[in-house]
């Protein structure tokens, strides 16, 4: 029911958008608790998109741009051999630059989030964010810490968009991953 309510909201609030929604239950948030289980969320996630022209084992680029809210540090946690890279950067600089395969956003100026998210449109980039709870600004996967533990929103709208193949399985993550 809850879900649903949200499901509706979220139509409202953004005509057009298709947001669906998935959950998590944290055990023990305690000790980086929280930190981990964005990690195994993230890595989950990403184990369930395809790139372009890539193989399964080729390495990807994860740049952080803005704080996260979420986690202390960002180290997804990807099953399977896939070798991920990290680099925090700002948003000038990716969109000058490229080079970034996955976006974290954390919190950042409404200003940077538009131009990133602009930027990203109909390039292979899968955007994640952590500062956007009922994912209406248009990353692809937006995190949200809910008493009842993490939960991830997915706006399939923006993943539409660009050239990303998301395996529709990535719904049930939130409730293999714990």
């Amino acid at each position: 029911m809850l879900a649903s309510l949200f499901l509706i909201g979220a139509a409202l609030a953004t005509p057009g958008m298709t947001v669906q929604q998935a959950s998590q239950a944290i055990v023990d948030e305690s000790g980086g608790g929280l930190t981990e289980a964005v990690n195994r969320m993230v890595g989950g996630i990403i184990s369930y998109v395809g790139w372009p022209g890539r193989r399964a084992g080729d390495s990807l680029t994860l740049c952080q741009v803005g704080t996260p809210r979420l986690a202390s540090s960002l180290a997804p946690d990807i099953p399977g051999d896939r070798p991920l890279s990290l680099r925090k950067t700002s948003a000038g600089a990716v969109i000058a630059n490229g080079g970034c395969d996955i976006l974290y956003l954390g919190r950042l100026s409404s200003a940077d989030r538009m131009r990133l998210v602009q930027w990203v449109r109909a390039r292979p980039v899968l955007t994640i964010t952590d500062d956007d709870p009922a994912c209406l600004y248009g990353a692809m996967f937006c995190l949200a810490h809910r008493e009842a533990g993490l939960s991830f929103s997915v706006n399939l709208d923006a993943i539409a968009r660009g050239p990303l193949r998301v395996d529709p399985r990535v719904l049930q993550i939130g409730r293999s991953v714990s």
